[in-house]
């Protein structure tokens, strides 16, 4: 059996930030850089070491979109194997704003906005934050993801 040979020789562990409003809007970022370039994800990004994953989740928000937020619980958690042989294992927290005025990141995020519940589906995302989303708007489950087989 070969060995499969990975850019990095450790997991890359991530945190992500499920925003969610009382009206039900998710907080979504258009990615102006790779991985996911275009494509409509959550705000959050790696776990730098040492660093507790809360702290991150609350650095990664602030550096994305410019608010503070309450931490609700843990959703989930997803691994993302990439072509380009990268290892991701991302953890994703359902959070409450406390601040509301999006300050996107231009080196980061192309646009970030609040988006109702109901048009979820018609936005692009990858796998994963399709697959979040189903977790905690049913209407939005995700047929099976390739990433999820064993």
């Amino acid at each position: 059996m070969t060995q499969h040979l990975y850019r990095k020789q450790h997991v890359v562990t991530s945190v992500v930030a499920v925003i969610v409003d009382e009206a039900e809007r998710v907080l979504l970022t258009r990615r102006a850089v790779p991985p996911f370039l275009g494509l409509w994800v959550m705000p959050g990004g790696k776990i730098d070491l040492g660093e507790p994953i809360l702290r991150a989740l609350h650095r990664e928000v602030q550096e994305e979109v410019g608010i503070s937020v309450n931490v609700e619980g843990l959703v989930d958690v997803f691994e993302h194997l990439t072509p380009d042989t990268d290892h991701f294992v991302i953890l994703y927290y359902r959070c409450h704003p406390v601040t509301r005025e999006l300050r996107p990141n231009p080196s980061e995020v192309a646009e970030a906005r609040w988006v109702p519940r109901g048009e979820l589906a018609a936005m692009p995302m990858p796998d994963g934050a399709r697959y979040i989303l189903g977790r905690l708007f049913p209407e939005h489950a995700a047929g099976e993801i390739r990433n999820l087989k064993h």
